[in-house]
């Protein structure tokens, strides 16, 4: 095109030149015969006045060379253009044939042998190409990902082979194997198709309900032959279906439109809120554990009551209500492998198992793993969760205790302390709140099934005594004794020594108790090891991630779960540490994340169970250091844990609740109670805490699926006269 344009300038003037000489013969014509011409065409340049002598003839001999001079020089360009076009799509083709057939893949031996393996990448260039089998499809446009080879396709003993050239002023991109380059050369888009065999009917699509994409099948030959090819490092840790995490030989992609720090609850919701909005969607997740997302609240409750032996293994349980499930919130094959990530049509979720990221650069939009890999992202997630405390004592006291002391958080803390359990004669657990009560009432009733001691210390008064009145804790106390365990309060551990192959924990008071093993729950420290070099704001009180009403820390960086310190528009600045926070949070998360711009008002819920009898779940601010009114009814045997999955169906209670508001819930017909029942009953009730006369927190002692009249009375933050009225509402007199 550009040769064309050439030509035509220079010919142009010469045109310009020939009709004014044209147009001044005419004139000087008709001035000889001694008439002017009314109108002389300037376009009849073909036709000349008589009588025009030799100024014609040469005018006409111009105009025949010039044309004749540019038809020959348009051929001749022509044709040659035209030749190192063919020249060139030749050394093309041959280009991949010689890869094709110099690489062949090595056939397993128990399988017929295998589709060659894609070569390894080399570093990129502007003439390198990429040999990729794929199916028979549309060419993808420039700004799509090309479809990835499944492994039926890539073990057919012929494939399509389409080749195209990177573009030499784009940057080069990383090589992958299964992965059409595309580009250009001399402004030519280049494609070789070559015969192409009867391709395998495709498998039948998932139903929208199903969030999966699954996971290639790691024992087909064209999957091994790529894996070889590949190179080992960066590795990804490949998640298996038990839930353990083997290394595999495959390259992450350097860059993710959606990137999730960290594999708990918040980010597996994030990631599902994602996916909802936005289907194509290519969202990964970087863990530093070798699980894909599991809930945690069963490995101190429902698992330690298992009868399963192999369920340290399995990490599958029976619910209160008898119905089994898994931790984990998505089996294996939800997920895709992270280095396919990037070539997948239809977008996906990916983790990347066992590595942490130890760099965050903000301006740059990138991260770096411990590995020193690299990614790239357009929007990021931070849900770290919390790492657990541990006394300083303990910390101080030598390797020796270090190696004897469980700080319970993960499912490798759930394993590590039951196989301890079955292995040791005592057990000591610090720590009287929520972890430690449950672990405490756990153990407790395994140890009726063996001479295994159970012991809980605590500085408080009864158990739970920074949340749950006085009388109450006490009657809680009184029931985790039942359970078989030693209760030692009012407990400061002073020091903490090994000696004679035992674990002597000295006391302030003086008291002295040897052990086998200790397990501290004493809380949870926010994980904000990113804040230094991502530059984000921690808060001083609570402590996490300081983020704006919707859960932003910068323009492209939300922060959700544990590790997120929001502003509650009824109770201030917060930050909670339970499963149903982490839930929505997280969900809400990912909706700003596709760009719903929505604030977080949701009051979150939590639970506790001290076995399949006696539970409650509560909202708002619980803190024992407010004023309280407890009312209270006689229990039946619908109100239990038990009894509440059954009827909801799950075991993990937030999933129960709806996203409705309550609105005009109907008190009970019942007369009002006057004030806290017997003296020792307490089987159901509801628990206010007030803060300037207004209910700022609510516990439902065994009282269920009652949660959004509760989240409507913090709501509304008003002031009530009679709380046995409000009371009423939750229905605790009905039979």
């Amino acid at each position: 095109m550009l040769k064309c344009r050439t030509v035509w300038r220079t010919l142009a003037p010469l045109a310009r030149t020939s009709s004014t000489v044209c147009r001044q013969n005419a004139r000087r014509a008709g001035l000889n015969n001694g008439r002017l011409p009314a109108c002389v065409p300037a376009a009849h340049m073909s036709t000349a006045p008589a009588g025009g002598g030799r100024e014609n003839q040469l005018y006409v001999l111009l105009v025949g060379a010039t044309c004749v001079g540019g038809a020959i020089y348009a051929y001749r360009t022509v044709k040659g253009d035209s030749q190192r076009y063919q020249d060139r799509i030749d050394e093309i083709s041959s280009r991949p044939l010689k890869t094709f057939t110099e690489e062949p893949a090595t056939p397993t031996q128990s399988e017929p042998p295998a589709a060659p393996s894609p070569a390894e990448p080399s570093p990129p260039a502007p003439d390198a190409e990429i040999l990729a089998p794929i199916e028979t499809a549309d060419l993808p446009s420039a700004d799509e990902p090309a479809v990835e080879a499944s492994p039926q396709e890539a073990a057919e003993p012929a494939a399509a082979l389409i080749v195209e050239e990177e573009p030499p002023a784009a940057e080069p991109a990383e090589a992958r194997p299964g992965v059409v380059a595309e580009g250009h050369i001399q402004g030519y888009l280049v494609t070789l198709v070559t015969t192409i065999l009867p391709e395998p009917s495709p498998p039948s699509e998932p139903t929208p309900a199903e969030l999966t994409e699954p996971v290639a099948d790691s024992e087909s030959p064209a999957a091994e032959s790529a894996a070889a090819a590949k190179p080992a490092e960066p590795q990804l840790e490949a998640v298996t279906e038990s839930g353990d995490a083997s290394p595999a030989s495959h390259k992450v992609s350097s860059h993710t439109p959606y990137l999730l720090i960290g594999g708990g609850t918040a980010s597996f919701a994030a990631a599902r809120s994602i996916r909802a909005r936005d289907p194509g969607a290519r969202v990964l997740i970087v863990t530093d554990e070798l699980v894909p997302p599991y809930m945690r609240p069963p490995l101190s409750k429902e698992l330690w009551f298992s009868d399963d032996p192999s369920v340290t293994e399995t990490l599958r349980f029976k619910q209160w209500n008898g119905k089994e499930r898994s931790i984990y919130f998505q089996p294996p094959s939800f997920y895709i492998n992270a280095e396919e990530l990037g070539s997948a049509e239809n977008g996906g979720v990916a983790v990347l198992t066992g590595k942490k990221v130890v760099h965050m650069d903000v301006r740059g939009n990138k991260i770096k793993l411990d590995d020193d890999t690299e990614i790239s992202y357009d929007k990021c997630l931070i849900a770290t969760g919390g790492v657990p405390r541990n006394l300083q004592v303990i910390e101080r006291a030598g390797e020796e205790v270090m190696k004897r002391t469980t700080l319970f958080r993960k499912v490798e803390d759930f394993k590590s302390l039951d196989k301890v359990s079955r292995n040791v004669k005592s057990i000591t657990i610090i720590g009287g709140g929520f972890l430690g009560s449950e672990l405490a009432c756990a153990l407790g009733r395994r140890s009726t099934e063996s001479d295994l001691e159970v012991i809980q210390m605590y500085p408080e008064k009864g158990n739970m005594g920074k949340v749950l009145p006085e009388y109450l804790s006490n009657w809680t106390t009184e029931k985790v004794k039942k359970e078989g365990v030693k209760i030692i309060s009012e407990a400061l551990v002073k020091s903490v020594v090994s000696k004679d192959d035992k674990l002597e924990i000295q006391l302030k008071d003086g008291r002295l108790v040897k052990t086998d093993h200790i397990v501290a729950a004493v809380g949870l420290e926010p994980n904000v090891d990113l804040a230094k070099s991502a530059g984000l704001e921690v808060d001083s009180d609570f402590g996490g991630f300081r983020v704006n009403a919707e859960l932003q820390a910068r323009s492209n960086i939300w922060v959700a779960g544990d590790a997120a310190c929001f502003y509650d528009i009824r109770l201030g600045r917060r930050r909670v540490e339970h499963h149903d926070h982490a839930v929505v949070s997280g969900r809400l998360a990912g909706e700003n994340m596709t760009g719903a711009n929505k604030p977080y008002w949701h009051q979150s819920m939590f639970w506790s169970d001290l076995g399949p009898d006696v539970g409650y779940e509560a909202i708002g601010i619980v803190d024992s250091s407010l004023p309280t009114v407890g009312v209270f009814a006689k229990a039946t045997a619908k109100d239990t844990p038990k009894a509440a999955t059954e009827e909801s169906g799950t075991g993990i209670r937030s999933e129960s609740e709806t996203e409705h508001t309550a609105s005009s819930p109907v008190a009970s017909s019942a007369p009002s109670p006057t004030g806290v029942q017997h003296k020792d009953e307490y089987g159901k009730g509801v628990i206010f805490y007030l803060r300037d006369k207004v209910v700022v927190g609510i516990i439902l002692w065994n009282v269920f699926n009652r949660m959004p009249i509760a989240r409507k009375i913090i709501k509304d933050g008003e002031e009530h006269a009679d709380l046995n009225e409000v009371a009423k509402l939750f229905n605790i007199h009905d039979d």
